[in-house]
């Protein structure tokens, strides 16, 4: 049985691959400060002899007893609403955080694999997005709190693959939504929902017209276990090229929770990127992935999480 530790494995997507994990017969520890992830996420493993919940920040010194065959690196506030909110933290979860994971796969002999992001394009001046562009973005802005410890992070994870030997992966993550979203995220799909489920203005920023490409849950989650076994060595892309304008997708969130919500526009925050979409040329050719879940099947499964979490009929 592989024995794997997830840091942030409580949060959105931590979650998600703690579930796939086991099920897929993997021992699995699970780390997680609760800042912005929730025990919530994983109350459905407690008592699960193959799961262990431990509250840590992965950025002090990090040690787990026992054998590891891999450490995936999920801690960080992910959404502009958190990150601008904590970002000394989240500088530190992607440097010193990065780091102690890092150590301990070193001494452990296990494999690690990094959870980056499509924001290391910055605003890209390519498009779509392959893994040899190395972005356009400001390392002085307010997004750069996120952008930058998660270009560090990439770059400390191949100094310890090519000076430690580490065997490392690393995933750049394009927009990804699902179940176990926080209602109060701010990214786009969480607060659309919310707003049209409460029957709110629906929040649109700029003109609408800047774009980007979402992925379900569940096809992300498949990439990334395809990555983790797989002999890759550099940043691979794991998204949905189904790119979309924020007016669009606010329109057809609108629709399918059938609300009237009236849509509202209003100014756009500094830095934030005018199209997005990943070239998955490298996840198709390598690793086999391709994603399955249509638009709208994912958006009606997540509009289902949240009338539950929102307790609306």
């Amino acid at each position: 049985m592989k024995r794997i530790l997830i840091t942030g494995g409580a949060g959105f997507l931590g979650s998600h691959l703690c579930t796939q994990l086991i099920a897929n017969g993997c021992h699995v520890t699970c780390l997680d400060n609760f800042i912005t992830g929730s025990p919530r996420n994983v109350a459905h493993l407690i008592g699960n002899p193959n799961f262990a919940l431990v509250q840590y920040d992965v950025t002090n010194y990090l040690h787990v007893p026992g054998e590891l065959d891999a450490v995936l690196h999920f801690a960080s506030p992910a959404s502009p609403i958190d990150y601008l909110k904590l970002p000394i933290q989240t500088l530190k979860v992607g440097s010193l955080g990065t780091h102690k994971a890092l150590g301990l796969a070193k001494a452990k002999g296990a494999r690690f694999l990094l959870a980056s992001t499509s924001e290391v394009y910055g605003d890209p001046l390519v498009h779509p997005q392959p893994e040899t562009y190395w972005g356009n973005v400001n390392p002085v802005g307010f997004r750069g709190v996120y952008d930058e410890a998660k270009r560090f992070a990439e770059a400390l994870t191949m100094a310890y693959q090519r000076y430690h030997q580490v065997d490392t992966k690393i995933v750049r993550i394009f927009n990804t939504y699902g179940p176990r979203m926080r209602v109060d995220d701010g990214r786009a799909i969480p607060a659309f929902i919310s707003q049209a489920l409460r029957g709110e203005p629906i929040t649109v920023f700029g003109d609408g017209s800047q774009t980007r490409s979402v992925c379900y849950v569940d096809d992300l989650i498949d990439g990334i276990i395809r990555l983790l076994w797989s002999a890759e060595t550099m940043p691979v892309n794991i998204g949905n090229p189904d790119e979309i304008s924020m007016l669009d997708l606010a329109t057809e969130i609108r629709d399918l929770t059938g609300s009237k919500s009236e849509i509202v526009f209003k100014e756009l925050p500094e830095d934030d990127p005018r199209i997005r979409q990943p070239d998955i040329s490298i996840a198709a050719g390598r690793l086999g992935w391709q994603p399955h879940v249509q638009r709208r099947v994912g958006l009606e499964r997540t509009i289902a999480y949240f009338r539950e979490a929102l307790s609306i009929a």
